[in-house]
């Protein structure tokens, strides 16, 4: 048997293929838009032929490369027979097994994260006709369980997955090997570990969720504290059930007297460089979201309507490249190009742009102490807060600003801090977005406030 891990670490992705190299077939599960190159280019060195792809539900967080495998080697898309997809397929049901030679790929039913939801059991039957090894898509993560509200009420997908992980999951061999779909990243649980694998038994053993064996105590656990459902997932769900291949952005160079038309027309400004070159000069209205600040995706699916034409503001043509793949994988397909030359080429235009005022820690501390008018926000996670901020602070998570800028006084100046300061830039811009005129962001963030010894504390939110 061979046997390929690909790993996309941006949002938590894996995809892997399986095959046997003795009958020279492979198969392909849960492939990412942005990984078909990979995937064709490990199956050519390898001399392997794609016979199945394989999805083990619809997938929200990413866009599928299932089309354009199949285009490109004519192998046969396989999916639930419960997923509604419409275009071409083998439908699988509990129980289906694809045979590549000697190994064996086995359907088990495991609804809960989505309806159609199954995971691949693979059996190598060279050694055993027992599973080697699981491949549990978004059901059995390392240390975590997936998210039981993307598709259905969040009570009701608890409680198929509890059956799921009782009744089928933990009925496989205690050393049978787990590889999630995601790993830490991702949106489709509450994973941070970066492990790639597990065993089903050490999962029994040690992962919380499945320590629970009251039904109803694990639906309450199950639904308590996960991540913010970025608006894009729906679309990307239907993209993936669609007959017609999604598309991509344009990488295409833009002048910037086409950007300003383009802006005039109602094209959104993603300026994708770090936050430091941001507050230095940047256009006016731009939404600042670091291609390498982490978690990009995600937070562009969090603040920007996924069906706005988009125009991006990059520090190398190929940073432009990068973020037209890592958009389509989350169903941005209009990105119409970039602002050729970058922010020299507008300023030497004559167009207006602006800056973002940067305070320090020490600088924030000092202010907060002599200006009682300074508006302190937090815009970390509901996690984070709790485990400590700056006293008299309010926290407005950076993806609530849209619809939470009206508790803010724009009179009164407003610092913005994040856990290092690359959300409080994108949190400054939604606001400046908003014409607020008093904004700045914090460098350095919670890190550097705690690494100066300044206080913090815990409690309620302030509203006030």
């Amino acid at each position: 048997m061979f046997f390929q891990q690909i790993l996309r670490t941006d949002i938590g992705c894996a995809a892997y293929v399986v095959a046997s190299t003795d009958a020279g077939l492979a198969a392909v599960i849960d492939p990412r838009i942005d990984m078909v190159d990979e995937i064709l280019d490990l199956l050519q060195r390898e001399g392997l032929q794609l016979r199945y792809i394989i999805e083990t539900h619809n997938h929200a967080d990413h866009v599928s490369g299932h089309h354009q495998l199949a285009a490109a080697t004519g192998a046969t898309i396989a999916v639930s027979a419960l997923a509604g997809v419409t275009y071409p397929h083998l439908p699988l049901h509990d129980g289906d097994e694809l045979e590549l030679g000697e190994v064996v790929l086995r359907a088990i039913h495991t609804p809960g994260h989505r309806p159609e939801h199954i995971v691949i059991a693979v059996i190598d039957r060279s050694r055993s006709r027992e599973p080697w090894l699981v491949l549990t898509g978004d059901t059995l993560f390392v240390g975590d369980i997936a998210r039981p509200d993307l598709a259905i009420d969040g009570q009701e997908g608890a409680a198929a997955l509890f059956d799921s992980l009782h009744q089928r999951l933990l009925q496989l061999p205690p050393g049978t090997l787990v590889f999630p779909g995601h790993v830490a990243g991702s949106l489709c649980g509450r994973v941070n570990n970066r492990m790639t694998g597990t065993t089903i038994g050490f999962e029994a053993r040690n992962n919380p969720a499945l320590q629970i064996l009251d039904r109803q105590t694990f639906i309450r656990f199950m639904n308590e504290n996960l991540p913010e459902r970025p608006p894009n997932l729906a679309r990307i769900v239907e993209l993936n059930r669609a007959a017609e291949p999604p598309r991509m952005g344009m990488a295409t160079p833009l002048t910037p007297a086409r950007v300003r038309e383009l802006i005039e027309q109602g094209a959104v400004v993603l300026d994708v460089r770090s936050p430091a070159f941001f507050a230095a000069s940047h256009i006016s209205g731009a939404i600042s979201v670091a291609l390498d600040g982490g978690q990009f995706q995600n937070r562009v699916g969090l603040v920007v309507p996924p069906d706005r034409a988009l125009v991006l503001v990059v520090e190398r043509e190929e940073d432009a490249h990068r973020a037209v793949k890592m958009l389509a994988v989350i169903g941005y397909d209009q990105v119409l190009g970039y602002l050729a030359g970058g922010m020299a080429a507008w300023e030497r235009a004559g167009f207006p742009y602006r800056t973002l005022p940067v305070l320090t820690v020490h600088d924030l501390a000092r202010w907060r102490e002599e200006d009682p008018t300074l508006q302190i926000v937090d815009v970390r996670e509901p996690s984070e807060w709790a485990e400590g901020h700056i006293p008299g602070a309010r926290h407005i998570p950076f993806y609530r600003l849209p619809e939470r800028w009206t508790e803010l006084d724009p009179s009164r100046p407003i610092a913005l801090v994040c856990g290092a300061g690359t959300r409080s830039a994108l949190a400054a811009s939604l606001l400046r977005s908003r014409d607020f005129p008093r904004v700045y962001s914090v460098e350095g963030g919670m890190d550097a406030w705690r690494a100066a010894g300044l206080p913090t504390t815990r409690g309620a939110v302030v509203t006030a």
